[in-house]
């Protein structure tokens, strides 16, 4: 199964937000077992960067990406899934922008806790629980 991850969950996992952590990092054995493939926006990589530095520091934040560019597979984002993005019209275009990117890739699934901003989408999109509960 190809997922693409939304940027609050690889957050909950490289954080250990309460209480998402335990779903997040779930997901990500899953990942590293070869039982799932994961996929980010390379926009994505920038955004986690700039947060975890705010709050833990360069090192922390570059070796947060490191485990990232370990984990995941990177989608390009380039002026293609800009313009689709675009066309897609949700109402946060950092999520459409993701959408986009997973379309690009041939997704099964978006993974996100933020459901509702993905609303009108023809892949399915499922929170980590709700994902992990349906295998």
């Amino acid at each position: 199964m190809r997922v693409l991850i939304d940027t609050n969950v690889v957050l909950d996992f490289l954080q250990e937000r309460e209480p998402f952590v335990e779903d997040a990092a779930r997901l990500f054995e899953k990942i590293d077992a070869d039982e799932v493939e994961g996929f980010i926006a390379a926009t994505t990589v920038t955004n986690i960067y700039y947060i975890v530095r705010k709050v833990a520091g360069i090192i922390v934040a570059q070796d947060a990406v490191q485990q990232i560019l370990t984990d995941l597979h990177t989608c390009a984002v380039d002026r293609g899934v800009l313009e689709q993005a675009i066309a897609l019209n949700f109402p946060d275009f950092e999520d459409a922008v993701q959408y986009a990117c997973g379309i690009t890739h041939g997704v099964d699934v978006i993974v996100t806790r933020d459901v509702s901003g993905f609303a009108n989408a023809e892949v399915p999109v499922m929170s980590p629980g709700m994902l992990l509960a349906s295998e």
